[in-house]
């Protein structure tokens, strides 16, 4: 995702965090409201050119569905030591359409090694970045 800042093109995520979001598949943990409170929970996901794409069911599904409003916070560590972690707020949407579910599924799934078709009863869920952090170590 890009804003226009002035008639200038401006990145919500700097490049130097887009390309950590890519670059490796560590897990996420996705930050959701449950009847007032946080309930974080890892998932997989893929990162694209300001959205995240990952595909979920349950309890994390039913918060997405209750309230948009999420967080994300990814981290590479080494043998217990940080690497790098990237932290995004955004907002959720529920893609309903197995048409646009299942490649997002089998992309996800590449990524972490697991067989193209697996949790097939996932649904999609897509997260516009709003605002990102970054670091690395």
């Amino acid at each position: 995702m890009s804003l226009l800042v002035g008639g200038t093109d401006v990145s919500t995520v700097p490049s130097e965090a887009e390309h950590l979001l890519e670059s490796e598949p560590v897990m996420a943990h996705l930050g959701t409201c449950a009847e007032g409170r946080p309930h974080v929970a890892p998932v997989w996901y893929r990162y694209d050119d300001g959205v995240v794409e990952i595909v979920t069911t349950g309890r994390k599904l039913a918060n997405v569905r209750r309230n948009p409003r999420v967080a994300l916070s990814i981290q590479k560590d080494d043998a217990g030591q940080t690497r790098w972690m990237v932290s995004l707020l955004g907002t959720a949407t529920v893609i309903e359409d197995e048409a646009e579910t299942a490649p997002a599924r089998r992309r996800i799934n590449e990524k972490y090694g697991a067989e193209p078709d697996a949790y097939a009863e996932n649904t999609l869920v897509r997260i516009e970045a709003g605002s990102a952090t970054y670091r690395t170590y």
